[in-house]
């Protein structure tokens, strides 16, 4: 029986050959690139450190366009709104009118004030050049004194007090004095497309259903001859016109209304504008609506997306102790939003919240109570 061998080694030999081979490279690229702090999260810190670099670098020139970005959107919406919603409503209902109109005017005219409040509002800053006698740690790139849950942003290049994230559309950092306007404006941006959706399905189904397949184009001209059948069954060419009856009457004329058919609301641009909307405010109540109800979570357990991580972090290092991690500033579902929507020193919910407001959070964000520290109800804050 033939042996198979390749310059006088067998299959076998070459296989092994081949382990060994792979098996000196490893080591070589384990020991070339040998770290004791090396791991999966490591690495993929490495990985990423050329997209985190275009992030810190170019965000903030990306951030107008993004902010632009919005205001054209949201005003395309609007539009479309007054231009197809309006005339439909009205014609439907005048009473009906109204009340979305008051309804619809009132979530925009949050959306809008808190939008804007959100971009102009600095998130708020350590002072410089002071000595601050609330800072609990250094920050190693600003090389400053911190304040209790104060952080650094990257694309900012400084610190920010009681930091969540950096948002790029808004152009600023979401923080201690603008963390509510960006809320609410989710908040209400949702609520506006849900308000949007929920009044457009009747408009959607009425133009992009019923018309778009009323408004069929024959492709192809229909060929055959009408027939008949005879009281057997069979089936009968007619080939006179008058063969349809037996004796011979002439064809019988109706006079049927003819069907008024919109042509600017079966018009390809309308079509195309619903689609859009369509298209935009699920994708925006998917988007928003989920990043409303994450926020909404961190407003309850009193703390911030940083500080969300953090905490987690804290709860496994405690439990792998055998203790419990207890967030400081988490006061309890209730006055953990009343201290974050600012319902204290006699603010109401309906003029706090239901309408744009003005007020700034309380204290300066320096310090912040614990539940350690934290003062009785009827002094609070």
């Amino acid at each position: 029986m033939a042996r198979i061998t390749w310059r006088g080694h067998s299959i076998q030999e070459l296989l092994s050959i081949l382990r060994l081979r792979w098996s000196y490279m490893k080591h070589c690229w384990h020991s070339l690139t040998f770290n004791a702090h090396m791991n999966s999260s490591y690495a993929s810190d490495v990985c990423l450190t050329p997209i985190f670099w275009f992030v810190d670098n170019y965000t903030h020139c990306l951030g107008p366009f993004f902010v632009v970005g919005v205001a054209a959107l949201t005003t395309s919406v609007v539009s479309i709104a007054y231009w197809i919603g309006l005339p439909f409503w009205w014609a439907k209902s005048q009473l009906m009118t109204y009340f979305l109109l008051v309804v619809g005017n009132w979530l925009l005219l949050n959306v809008v004030f808190h939008y804007i409040m959100a971009v102009i509002t600095p998130a708020g800053h350590p002072p410089e050049g002071v000595s601050l006698v609330e800072a609990v740690s250094m920050c190693g790139k600003c090389i400053a004194p911190k304040p209790p849950r104060t952080h650094h942003c990257s694309i900012c290049n400084r610190c920010v007090l009681k930091m969540d994230h950096h948002c790029p559309w808004l152009n600023n950092c979401v923080g201690y004095g603008n963390h509510r306007y960006f809320f609410l404006y989710m908040t209400y941006t949702t609520l506006g497309c849900l308000f949007l959706i929920l009044f457009g399905l009747e408009i959607g189904h009425k133009y992009l259903w019923l018309e778009h397949g009323e408004n069929w184009t024959e492709i192809e001209p229909l060929e055959g001859q009408p027939v008949k059948f005879n009281l057997s069954g069979h089936i009968i060419p007619v080939t006179h016109p008058h063969e349809y009856d037996e004796f011979m009457l002439p064809p019988a004329v109706h006079n049927l209304p003819t069907p008024i058919v919109d042509t600017d609301a079966a018009s390809p641009g309308r079509r195309r504008a619903l689609w859009f909307m369509a298209f935009t405010n699920v994708a925006v109540v998917l988007a928003l609506g989920s990043l409303s109800i994450w926020h909404a979570k961190l407003i309850t357990r009193g703390e911030t997306s940083v500080e969300a991580h953090i905490n987690e972090a804290e709860r496994k290092r405690h439990l792998q102790q055998q203790r419990i991690y207890i967030n400081p500033y988490n006061f309890g579902t209730k006055k953990n939003w009343k201290l974050f929507l600012g319902l204290v020193r006699g603010r109401s919910f309906w003029r706090t919240v239901l309408l744009p407001s003005w007020h700034k959070p309380e204290g300066t964000g320096l310090s912040f109570h614990t539940v350690n520290d934290a003062p009785f109800e009827d002094e609070w804050p």
